[in-house]
């Protein structure tokens, strides 16, 4: 199994985690579900890279790494993973505040940089 494939079956399974509900839990979860699908298309039918010597610390790689590894090896443009990563983000942080609006803001953000 490549290991960038390995790498994208640990970002869904971070991405699953429970969380507080808030105004729009779901919309959050089914993006996220379509950008880790999307993910690990990519990893499946990209190129594939020697595995570093810090995969081998039996440390979980972080959003940031996956996304620095597939922008160096281009399939999945580095701008393009930071963006819907941040966009994300502030969903997940608007959800926990219960501002609904500034959610869906955020979701449209991602939406828009998950289809770029």
């Amino acid at each position: 199994m490549s290991t960038r494939l390995m790498a994208s079956a640990v970002v869904l399974a971070a991405s699953i985690s429970a969380s507080q509900a808030g105004p729009c839990s779901q919309e959050i979860v089914n993006l996220q579900h379509q950008i880790d699908a999307k993910l690990a298309r990519a990893a499946a039918a990209g190129s594939s890279a020697h595995q570093s010597s810090a995969a081998t610390m039996h440390r979980q790689p972080t959003p940031e790494s996956i996304a620095a590894a597939e922008g160096a090896l281009g399939d999945i443009s580095l701008k393009r993973i930071k963006a819907v990563n941040a966009a994300m983000a502030r969903a997940r942080d608007a959800d926990r505040a219960g501002d609904q609006r500034g959610c869906e803001e955020a979701l449209a953000d991602a939406h828009r940089a998950f289809r770029k």
